[in-house]
C-alpha cells in the first residue's frame, strides 16, 4: 500500500537543508497530481540522488518531468 502523497513529500522535506524553490515545486506537483510517488519503492539513497540531480537543474517543466521518470523507473533514470 502507497503512502500519502502528503507523508512521501515529508521523505524528501528531510533532504533539503533549507527552503527551497526546488522543493516548492516538488510540493506543488504532487499537489496538483503531476507528480506521483514512484512505481516502486526507493532507497533513501536512490531517493536522494534523485533530489540531487533534480536540484543541479534549473526549474522548469522539463526538469520536473525528468524527476518524474526518475520516480516512475529510478533505474531508467540513471
Amino acid at each position: 500500500m502507497k503512502l500519502p502523497y502528503i507523508a512521501f513529500l515529508a521523505r524528501i522535506r528531510r533532504l533539503f537543508t533549507a527552503p527551497s524553490p526546488h522543493l516548492d515545486m516538488i510540493a506543488d506537483a504532487f499537489a496538483q497530481g503531476t507528480l506521483k510517488q514512484p512505481a516502486q519503492p526507493m532507497s533513501d539513497q536512490e531517493l536522494a540522488r534523485a533530489i540531487r540531480d533534480f536540484q543541479t537543474m534549473p526549474l522548469s517543466e522539463t526538469s520536473l518531468r525528468k524527476l518524474a521518470a526518475r520516480l516512475a523507473d529510478e533505474k531508467s533514470g540513471r
